[in-house]
């Protein structure tokens, strides 16, 4: 499988890494292993994730624009320079009223199920 990681030992314009889409949302993986993983998204206006629920916690920032959060339908609107927690087992809806870029971080707890979160990571 191809690694499609971010660039080790070298540093990143986070912000300029994904490109705004018509219409889209793109999503590029920073990191990824077995024990969570690093993404970095940028949602065009009126886009979204559908209503999900992961069986970690994740820490959203946003690194450009402004993204409606909503967790266990309490929405929150967090901009650039702000962060967010979804706790793990929470409902939760990610839109895009304006375009943002977001950086996502999910650490996977060793009590948790890593089974359930993604069956096709790559070996370390």
């Amino acid at each position: 499988m191809e690694n499609n990681e971010f660039e080790k030992s070298i540093t990143h314009q986070l912000v300029d890494t994904v490109d705004y889409v018509q219409g889209s949302v793109i999503i590029k993986s920073i990191l990824n292993k077995k024990t969570g993983m690093v993404t970095i998204s940028s949602f065009d206006t009126g886009e979204a994730m559908l209503s999900k629920s992961s069986p970690f916690d994740s820490l959203i920032q946003i690194i450009d624009g402004q993204a409606e959060i909503t967790i266990d339908e309490k929405s929150n609107m967090v901009e650039a320079g702000q962060a967010i927690i979804i706790p793990a087992h929470a409902q939760n809806r990610i839109r895009a009223n304006k375009r943002f870029k977001m950086l996502s971080t999910v650490i996977k707890s060793k009590y948790d199920d890593v089974s359930l979160w993604n069956k096709n990571l790559q070996d370390d």
